[in-house]
């Protein structure tokens, strides 16, 4: 059983997937986002290739625990997905997992514009080992 975790954004779609075993999370590539078919063509691709079996979506949350614009547009392109690809879909509170993901960028003093390119992976990292550790209580 392996999970994808993702972190989707407006421009890009930070990605991490589990091990057989369910334990740790590894990052993928970050996906750059085009256009919605090509986005979820290769997302399917992906689902495919590593043998995926569960989402597990970063949902961002407003600070007061409702639901924004971009949540909503998460949950769209989500539903679009399992249209044609259905699999199980866990939502995951990732306030502030891009602020965690960049805090831990700078402290391994990452330049600026690899900071850029990783955030999205990282913060992805955060949210599917999150669920991970989670499930194994």
């Amino acid at each position: 059983m392996r999970i994808l975790g993702l972190d989707i954004g407006e421009k890009r779609i930070g990605l991490a997937v589990s091990d057989e075993l369910g334990i740790t999370a590894q990052g993928l590539e970050t996906l750059n986002r085009t256009e919605i078919t090509k986005d979820l063509q290769q997302l399917i691709e992906l689902i495919h290739a590593k043998g995926i079996t569960k989402l597990v979506v970063g949902l961002p949350k407003n600070m007061n625990g409702s639901l924004g614009f971009q949540a909503e547009e998460v949950q769209k392109l989500v539903a679009l997905l399992t249209g044609k690809c259905p699999l199980e879909v866990v939502y995951w509170d990732e306030r502030l997992t891009t602020v965690a993901a960049q805090r831990t960028l700078l402290e391994g003093d990452i330049s600026r514009k690899k900071r850029k390119k990783a955030v999205d992976r990282i913060a992805a990292v955060m949210i599917l080992q999150g669920y991970l550790d989670r499930i194994r209580k």
